[in-house]
């Protein structure tokens, strides 16, 4: 991953020297319960705990000669430990270390993202709470629908974060398995009490069964999970830059001091922040795609899939941390013009309360829909093509057909914005106690 997005926990994770630093704790778990077994002396296991160490650059320097990172990566430590070091790597193949670390550091890097999410949560739940009870305008297909609470929005964000966290927490739990199982997964020359005692120490579960590896519809599941956060967080993205739009102006993600938004344009405020995390939703679905081209390998394995977990991997974690913490920091400095808010229900001149006028015609005065749609339908078009001339309300007020059978404060009363925020304070209920 690029220095420009890059999270330093996320990165230091991944890095080289931890990754060698967690294969090691695979192999040092597997000479353990090779030593409880009576494998492997207790002198043995002692002098291998307190000699078994490496470094990148000698791990690099045997690997350009072999040609195999695994076989360098146990020659580097083995060289340090001396004799005792044949008993490092014991009944092993080398997917047994690799998958069993990488589960380790995949399970890891969720704990980043859910603990981020969490944090992002905290802010959309704040927001949502603020302005509950703030009318705001509804759209569907980009066009004005009937006014709702702006709390409301942010609570839709909320319930839908919890559902990413829910399909995370799920990944986590199907990754954190290992495999000590062998060559082909036969344990041949192993055993699974060997398995069951490594992956307790190391806090995984065994694999019930594995091949040469483990099987890829774990990760892929991990990547999509990744994905589909990651189109929660370009949703919301969207979502502000379209409120940020010239035409709109609700909402603006923070614009700092001394920060520029054209070259060449002076007065532009460009929603950059947002459209980054939408770019970068992208990537994510790449990455998921590639991780779904990974599960299907030939017979028992080849390694046509490690390639690319080396790159998409970290690239994918960097990329998930930086975007939720980019949505926490975005709202938690967002603008949100509060006038401009209930500037926009009145754009129209009524227009958006036309269904609840239509449902008054047919049940309070049990007119025909086809009659009731008509003279909704009709004064709404006056309305639309007068530009700004004459209210929605006024062209219902002067309608013949309307004169003998409904009274002016009945009709004024349907174009009140607290009819659409009824409800608000039920469904808020049903995540907090209020």
């Amino acid at each position: 991953m690029i220095e420009r997005y890059s999270e330093h926990d996320v990165s230091a994770l991944w890095d080289d020297y931890n990754r060698l630093k967690v294969m090691l704790d695979v192999e040092l778990a597997v000479c353990r319960a090779w030593c409880e077994m009576g494998r492997i002396p207790e002198d043995a296991l002692e002098d291998i705990v307190s000699h078994a160490h490496f470094t990148v650059e000698r791990v690099h320097e045997i690997e350009k000669k072999t040609q195999h990172d695994v076989v360098a990566f146990v020659s580097a430590v083995a060289e340090n430990i001396g004799a005792n070091g044949r008993y490092l790597h014991l009944g092993m193949t080398s997917s047994d270390i690799l998958d069993t670390a990488s589960s380790i550091m995949l399970r890891d890097s969720l704990d980043i993202v859910i603990n981020a999410l969490d944090e992002l949560d905290e802010v959309v739940i704040e927001l949502a709470k603020k302005y509950k009870y703030l009318p705001c305008m509804g759209r569907t297909h980009g066009i004005h629908a009937e006014p709702m609470s702006l709390g409301l929005r942010f609570l839709n964000w909320h319930s839908e974060l919890l559902r990413d966290k829910g399909r995370l927490e799920y990944a986590r739990k199907d990754i954190s398995a290992g495999k000590i199982s062998g060559a082909v997964g036969t344990y041949a020359m192993c055993s699974p009490e060997l398995e069951a005692r490594v992956c307790e120490l190391l806090g995984l579960e065994p694999a019930k069964v594995s091949n040469q590896i483990l099987q890829r519809d774990r990760h892929a599941a991990v990547l999509n999970a990744l994905a589909v956060m990651g189109c929660t967080l370009e949703r919301m993205a969207l979502e502000i830059r379209n409120l940020q739009r010239t035409e709109v102006r609700e909402a603006f993600e923070p614009f700092g001091v001394g920060q520029k938004g054209s070259s060449a344009m002076p007065h532009k405020r460009n929603p950059i922040k947002c459209e980054r995390i939408c770019g970068m939703s992208r990537l994510l679905r790449g990455y998921a795609l590639t991780g779904m081209e990974n599960v299907a390998l030939w017979h028992e394995r080849d390694i046509s899939h490690s390639s690319t977990e080396r790159v998409i991997w970290p690239d994918a974690f960097n990329v998930a941390a930086f975007m939720v913490r980019s949505m926490t920091k975005i709202l938690g400095g967002l603008v949100v013009d509060e006038e401009r808010v209930k500037e926009n229900i009145s754009m129209t001149n009524g227009l958006v309360y036309s269904q609840r006028v239509l449902t008054f015609l047919l049940d309070e005065l049990k007119l025909s829909r086809e009659d009731a749609y008509a003279i909704v339908q009709e004064n709404a078009m006056k309305t639309a093509s007068a530009n700004g001339k004459v209210s929605f309300l006024e062209l219902l007020l002067s309608d013949e057909r309307l004169h003998d059978v409904v009274d002016e404060e009945s009709l004024k009363n349907l174009f009140e914005n607290d009819y659409y925020l009824r409800y608000v304070d039920e469904i808020f209920a049903r995540f907090f106690e209020e």
